[in-house]
């Protein structure tokens, strides 16, 4: 009877929140019993089960014993917020509460302040504004961030008011933040969906910030716990990184999980879903408009044509926040300002900071976190690490003081000084070991400004960045999988246009410095995202477009502006090659078996340098290995499938299409050490900030310099991401197999021996994933 009369009285008396969450769940039932009438097959059981269990689980967070054990474990505190975050507010809108709701009213309230209120423009454009991703995204984090603080925690749990407060915001930004990802009807999206992809992974980054901050914190960072009385043997701590887990596991479950269900839908489903026209309400004097995503103002009584012309229509261009500043003309400067600041530190703790690369800007910044996020935005958007480029902002500077005007020789306008550069650069930073040399680091960012300055100061055009710059190949053939392209919205405008101020340029805008000529223009190959077509256009006609599909691959035979014909292409063809082959090599030699092998062979050769048997392995890893293995697939697949051109000329068809199986090598890699050691930015930030004098950050806390244990769900994210690129590596190489004509069993035999390639490079890279691998930029273990 104790237990049982504890248990009855920790429920806490909430009748207020009682009667409005069981007058909302009868007022739905109401509205939602016409609606079914007239559509059962939209109105179906599953709209009022959704939306019923949003309501439930808002009164299990907060009218359960959830809420009165919320103030005595942090654990239970967490689950009371994630239920109130990631849970009730997606079911709600599965339940598409706005028509059941509006009708489920009395007929004076529904005709009298229903309807009047949903008619006004400004509700719709609150609404649509509090709604939009660029809004509801940071809104949502925002508050998150802001109840987690150990202040504004300790504020809610003291006093009734503010507890009240966070409650209410938490779920208002959820709803918010829910809205653009689930869609309910009636909603009117004006974006692609493929906005949405990295709309959730960020989300999802963050919770993972915030959840590995409590998990792996060596103190509890909320004094209240360490005050209350302790309930099953759970120390402080202990209860902090319990909730930091419950946090972090089905969070990340809560937005990957949509993500995988969008991106699947996008795939296979409809490319752009038709939108469902409203049904009736009940007219009693006007008609009751639909509320908008985006707040649609006139529109909402525009004819169907005017409404596409304003929407976004996967335009990201057209986007109310993020397309304003990417047309703006100071938007790409103010990034390549801010990346300017950033190399700028970069380079001057390089050169005066410590030699340690843990410890040092240079050794953290560049080799962890910027090669993993180059890596994710290639997947989830396009080239703006190109486009933020700080090398190429003192381009004016350097017309002005150098004799620009001369073309870039002719000589030398293909990719082969790039691919050797980058064959330099893959080999130095093993040789050199560029990770734990913080002043060599900050010496080559200094060789790149060099390099940029002169090469542009002296030709037209963006000589360096199409024919020089190793890191620029690298996204320009990442980009290739890219879902944004930079492409005009109708080509019809440029038939009539013989300006053509996209290439040529205006006296306002230069034109495109990579000589790519919008109309012929296929895929993202040479495009930096600078955006001058966009600027330079009179015509308005050039936008960033979402989708995949658009034919990146497809025709190599085609011409394409500034490249030419990719299946004739030798310099293009050897330089995806070398990043795919580099992609294994880069990330196996840091493992332990090829670690003990060079280790090996420098005995062998008489305790030689580390750089021989490096030197070594990327001979055989770079230049022997695609040579033997092309050369034979290509012998193969030309006597089997009968195919008619060159050797070269089927070795380069078939090359491009192994570069989403090396781009997911690439993403494993890099985003397992950008997972893995995120955090050791943070205590160098706080020495740089000791450095200048300035103790906002306090002492730095070395404990995050170490790498985190690897999580099993890292793994499961590098093996996936070499799942999707073997089945796109293999369809791509079908493709081009078929593209050759001639019988099935010939297109089969075409097919099989780089089928077999791509398998076979599949399987090594999961060997690679699956073996220890050198935590490099960070501090050892207790170190």
């Amino acid at each position: 009877m104790n237990s049982l009369d504890a248990f009855l009285r920790s429920w806490p008396r909430e009748p207020a929140l009682v009667v409005c969450l069981l007058l909302s769940a009868v007022i739905y039932a109401r509205g939602w019993r016409v609606l079914h009438h007239r559509d059962p097959k939209r109105w179906n059981a599953g709209r009022p089960a959704a939306f019923w269990a949003g309501l439930a689980t808002i009164g299990l967070a907060l009218a359960s014993p959830i809420e009165t054990f919320a103030d005595l474990l942090l654990q239970i505190h967490m689950l009371q917020h994630m239920l109130l975050l990631l849970l009730a507010p997606p079911l709600i809108w599965l339940g598409a509460p706005l028509m059941p709701m509006v009708r489920g009213l009395p007929k004076p309230i529904r005709t009298a302040w229903a309807a009047p209120t949903l008619r006004s423009s400004l509700a719709r454009r609150v609404f649509g504004w509090v709604t939009h991703p660029a809004v509801a995204w940071p809104l949502f984090v925002a508050v998150m961030w802001l109840w987690h603080t150990p202040r504004g925690y300790e504020l809610a749990l003291d006093d009734p008011r503010w507890h009240l407060a966070e409650h209410a915001s938490f779920t208002l930004a959820a709803l918010c933040f829910w809205y653009p990802v689930v869609r309910p009807y009636p909603s009117r999206p004006r974006w692609s969906r493929w906005v949405l992809l990295p709309y959730l992974i960020l989300a999802d980054v963050q919770n993972t910030v915030l959840s590995a901050w409590l998990t792996f914190a060596s103190e509890p960072i909320y004094a209240h716990y360490t005050e209350v009385p302790r309930l099953g043997g759970w120390s402080a701590l202990d209860d902090q990184q319990a909730a930091g887990v419950l946090m972090w596991v089905p969070g990340s479950i809560a937005f990957l999980v949509p993500v995988f269900w969008i991106g699947l839908k996008m795939l296979y489903g409809q490319q752009q879903p038709a939108r469902e026209p409203a049904l009736p309400v009940e007219r009693p004097a006007t008609s009751l408009p639909v509320i908008s995503l985006a707040g649609c103002g006139a529109t909402c009584t525009a004819s169907p044509e005017q409404r596409r012309q304003h929407a976004f229509g996967g335009d990201l261009l057209r986007a109310p926040i993020v397309g304003r500043f990417l047309r703006w003309r100071g938007g790409r400067p103010s990034l390549q300002l801010l990346m300017l600041v950033l190399a700028g530190l970069l380079i001057l703790d390089g050169l005066l900071g410590p030699p340690a690369g843990p410890a040092n800007l240079a050794g953290v910044a560049p080799w962890i976190h910027w090669r993993g996020l180059v890596v994710l935005g290639l997947l989830v958007g396009g080239n703006f690490f190109c486009m933020a480029c700080p090398f190429t902002l003192p381009r004016k500077l350097a017309s002005r003081w150098l004799p620009q005007g001369r073309q870039w020789p002719r000589w030398l306008r293909n990719k082969w000084l790039a691919v050797a550069l980058l064959a330099v650069f893959l080999w130095s930073y093993e040789a050199f070991s560029l990770w734990d040399c913080p002043w060599l680091t900050a010496w080559i960012a200094l060789g790149y400004f060099a390099g940029a300055f002169v090469v542009d100061g002296l030709f037209r055009g963006s000589a360096f960045c199409k024919y020089v710059c190793p890191i620029g190949q690298f996204n320009f053939a990442g980009a290739m999988i890219s879902p944004l392209e930079v492409k005009v919205r109708n080509a019809s405008v440029c038939s009539t246009c013989h300006t053509r101020e996209c290439i040529r340029g205006s006296k306002t805008a230069a034109g495109c410095g990579m000589e790519l000529f919008q109309p012929q223009k296929r895929g993202n190959l040479d495009c930096t995202f600078c955006l001058d077509c966009v600027q330079a256009c009179p015509h308005d006609n050039v936008g960033v477009f979402a989708g995949l599909g658009r034919g990146e691959f497809s025709d190599l035979d085609a011409f394409r502006s500034g490249l030419g014909r990719l299946a004739r292409r030798k310099d293009l063809a050897v330089l995806v090659v070398l990043l795919v082959f580099g992609a294994f090599a880069n990330a196996g030699g840091m493992i332990a078996p090829v670690v003990a092998w060079q280790d090996k062979l420098a005995e062998r050769l008489g305790e030689v340098p580390l750089i021989v048997p490096v030197s070594i392995y990327y001979v055989l890893a770079l230049v022997a290995a695609p040579f033997v293995l092309l050369g034979t697939a290509t012998i193969l697949s030309r006597w089997g499938g009968q195919i008619a051109g060159s050797p070269a000329s089927v070795s380069a068809r078939f090359a491009f299409a192994l570069v989403p199986l090396g781009f997911s090598m690439w993403l494993a890699h890099h985003g397992f050490h950008l997972f893995t050691s995120y955090g050791t930015i943070v205590p160098v930030a706080q020495r740089m900030s000791m450095d200048f004098g300035l103790d906002t950050f306090g002492d730095p806390q070395w404990q995050h310099a170490c790498c985190a244990e690897v999580a099993p769900w890292i793994v499961k994210f590098e093996i996936l991401s070499l799942d999707f690129g073997l089945l796109a590596s293999l369809m791509l190489a079908y493709r081009v197999a078929a593209a050759e004509g001639g019988t099935a069993g010939r297109v089969v035999r075409a097919f099989a021996p780089w089928g077999l390639l791509v398998v076979g490079l599949f399987a090594i890279g999961v060997w690679i994933v699956l073996e220890p691998m050198e935590m490099r930029g960070t501090l050892p273990m207790g170190g």
